[in-house]
């Protein structure tokens, strides 16, 4: 369904013969063979490996060093899909996670995958609801006590109406990373943006005060 720098997403089945298969969504992160995995370390701050060896390893971006890492990517944002299921949030439903591949929900009908946000024809007052429903995206991860760290309208899927946040890796811990409020401003200000160059009037800086508010 899509191939990026870092993961490459697969439309697969899963069936009993004989059964009525469910669609699923595999995201593969790119192992040792890759070399351009781009995750900055600003997002990892305040994250820790417990092995020492792979911890060096990944600090040498050695072959094994990226295999490691790119696993490490693939279970942050299973355990960070968990998470946010539980907590409610507009995610999809998380299945499981084998080394570098996270199988969870597919978004979509048949077997045309959900658009993203920033392929919306709507305008306006239009977007209103979709707004609403970012805004609650936010203010759940911040009582999480979390960032998403790369939030914007190419990682928001259009569900038939119904938004839904995608790609969760980079997920930031409040408390541990010194730099998150700067992904939070950031993550506001990029959908704020978008909203506001479509004709719905929305404030960044007012939002980025009450999503402070809400995490203390």
């Amino acid at each position: 369904m899509k191939t990026g720098k870092e993961a490459e997403v697969h439309l697969i089945e899963r069936a009993v013969p004989g059964t009525a298969g469910c669609l699923l969504a595999a995201k593969r992160y790119l192992g040792s063979d890759h070399s351009d995995f781009h995750r900055s370390s600003v997002y990892t701050e305040g994250r820790s490996v417990r092995d020492s060896r792979e911890a060096r390893a990944m600090k040498r971006k050695s072959s094994f060093g990226r295999r490691v890492a790119a696993g490490q990517w693939a279970l942050t944002e299973f355990d960070a899909l968990v998470q946010a299921w539980k907590a409610g949030m507009a995610v999809p439903y998380p299945v499981q996670v084998n080394g570098t591949e996270i199988l969870m929900e597919y978004i979509g009908q048949d077997r045309v995958a959900a658009p993203r946000l920033v392929q919306s024809k709507r305008r306006g007052a239009e977007l209103a609801g979709a707004y609403d429903q970012v805004v609650r995206i936010l203010e759940s991860f911040a009582h999480m006590g979390y960032v998403h760290g790369d939030l914007s309208p190419y990682n928001l899927l259009d569900d038939g109406g119904r938004i839904v946040v995608i790609d969760l890796p980079q997920v930031i811990d409040v408390a541990a990373n010194p730099l998150s409020l700067d992904f939070l401003h950031r993550d506001v200000v990029n959908v704020t943006t978008w909203f506001n160059r479509r004709g719905l009037d929305v404030d960044p800086e007012a939002l980025f005060a009450d999503l402070i508010a809400q995490m203390w």
